[in-house]
């Protein structure tokens, strides 16, 4: 499995990605998306909306289970990646095949940039799913 290091991982299994500014990327690690399977679908109603750290933005959904996904850091949800969205490219199999680049999730504005230090660096999150 591959843990880049220019991340930052929860214990939930999602990943950030600081991007320019305020701005970030999150998704889901290589690790829960080989846990889950094959995504068949993944839903993000919360696009334009300010959550806090550990609430729910989404769910993802296998063939054999339906997770949540929840906001590594508070922030706005700026984006839902389109390519995953069913009224756009509809393809939540890009999380499997590229879970770090074009499987990302959905971009975030942070509203608190000191949230992210407190996230795992790869090593941390390595040692935890061992």
């Amino acid at each position: 499995m591959v843990f880049p290091a220019d991340l930052k991982y929860t214990e939930d299994h999602e990943w950030l990605r600081l991007s320019d500014g305020n701005t970030a990327y999150i998704g889901i690690t290589d690790f829960a998306q080989r846990e889950l399977d094959e995504l068949v679908y993944i839903e993000v109603d919360s696009v334009g909306e300010s959550l806090n750290k550990g609430d729910v933005f989404g769910t993802v959904e296998a063939v054999k289970t339906t997770s949540e996904l929840f906001m590594p850091v508070s922030g706005t949800i700026l984006e839902f990646n389109p390519a995953l969205d069913e009224k756009q490219g509809d393809d939540p199999t890009t999380v499997n095949r590229d879970p770090y680049g074009e499987g990302w999730i959905v971009k975030i504005e942070l509203s608190d940039p000191s949230e992210v230090e407190a996230l795992m660096d790869a090593a941390a999150y390595e040692a935890t799913v061992g």
